[in-house]
């Protein structure tokens, strides 16, 4: 079976290695993907946008890329999608109006219903199959039958949950995946571990794509942080951690540890994201708890907020106890991975 991908974000590549697990030796991917895993027809690492400017920027770019895609759909069997439907749902429009008859299939679906949920529509109508992996998500769907919640990837990803709050001595700095916000965060991190002190061992994950003879154009002066390319080794070993937004900050909550997400935007994106497409939470495991019960699990300092002060404010109160029980309502919440169950409706076993 030829499969056409696109998983452009490194989050959504991580979860397709995954399920890449448990398909068929005979399945093979074309299109867009980590090299890791085939031959995509771009390195991804040239495709990485920040906000919405940088998106405006390289819309040019994009479209002559979803030409070679619907191009490339021709000798495929079905279509997945992850995440990104910025790219994914133009994408899919256009694959359905060339082959109407290709099996499109969406995992990991766009946050319609956080924002612009006219999408939701589109959704149904040039995706055949929808794979979500929030419990709540099929509620905002009309088209029942298209519709299937699969679990979480990250419960197949995660090998450690902590189960108690026994201290540990490690402080965990997470400060994202892209130049642009790394830079932002990094000299405020960096003082926050100097005003903690060395009684700690300060940890900085740094994702595993970056190469090391980047790291000081990319981070600055990192002499007072150990080094680590395992994000769930370290949030599982370590007491707190101060996380930018994405991906991570639901790995720490289902880990369970305790963790402030810190973000700064571009200006115009955080004025675009809330007071235009009005985002209240951005962290994930905010959203889930906001739908479960009208609570957060943890803080969330943006833009001015995120000071040395206020981070050490964060670590000083934390509630660890607090932090764990709310971990493993999560986990009850999120019940199950996803890998294995969407790679055997890939091949319809």
């Amino acid at each position: 079976m030829k499969l056409l991908v696109s998983a452009i974000e490194p989050s959504a590549n991580i979860h397709l290695k995954e399920l890449k697990k448990h398909l068929s030796s005979d399945v093979e991917f074309i299109g867009l993907f980590d090299k890791s895993l085939g031959n995509p027809l771009e390195d991804l690492s040239t495709m990485a946008v920040m906000g919405f400017v940088d998106a405006i920027k390289k819309i040019k770019y994009f479209l002559n890329l979803k030409k070679q895609m619907v191009t490339l759909a021709k000798d495929a069997d079905k279509v997945l999608l992850m995440d990104s439907s910025g790219f994914n749902l133009p994408l899919a429009k256009e694959l359905k109006k060339t082959y109407p008859n290709l099996e499109i299939i969406y995992y990991i679906l766009p946050q319609a219903w956080a924002w612009r949920k006219s999408r939701i529509k589109v959704i149904e109508q040039v995706c055949d199959k929808l794979y979500s992996i929030l419990p709540f998500e099929q509620n905002f769907y009309t088209k029942k039958e298209k519709i299937k919640y699969v679990g979480h990837p990250l419960l197949d990803e995660i090998n450690e949950f902590k189960t108690d709050t026994n201290t540990k001595n490690s402080i965990v700095y997470m400060p994202g995946s892209r130049r642009s916000e790394i830079k932002r965060l990094m000299p405020i991190f960096r003082q926050v571990s100097q005003n903690i002190g060395n009684n700690k061992k300060h940890i900085l994950v740094i994702p595993k794509n970056f190469s090391a003879q980047n790291l000081k154009d990319i981070y600055g002066d990192i002499s007072g942080f150990e080094v680590s390319y395992n994000a769930h080794k370290e949030l599982y070993n370590c007491e707190f951690a101060f996380i930018c937004s994405g991906t991570a900050t639901l790995e720490a909550a289902l880990i369970g540890t305790p963790f402030t997400l810190a973000y700064i935007a571009k200006k115009v994106d955080f004025f675009i994201g809330k007071y235009v497409i009005k985002i209240d939470k951005i962290g994930l495991a905010n959203i889930f708890f906001d739908k479960m019960d009208h609570s957060v699990l943890h803080n969330e300092l943006l833009q001015e907020n995120v000071t040395v002060e206020n981070l050490i404010f964060e670590y000083t109160h934390k509630d660890s106890q607090k932090f764990l029980n709310k971990s493993f309502q999560l986990r009850n919440y999120l019940a199950h991975g996803s890998s294995k169950v969407v790679a055997n409706l890939i091949e319809n076993k």
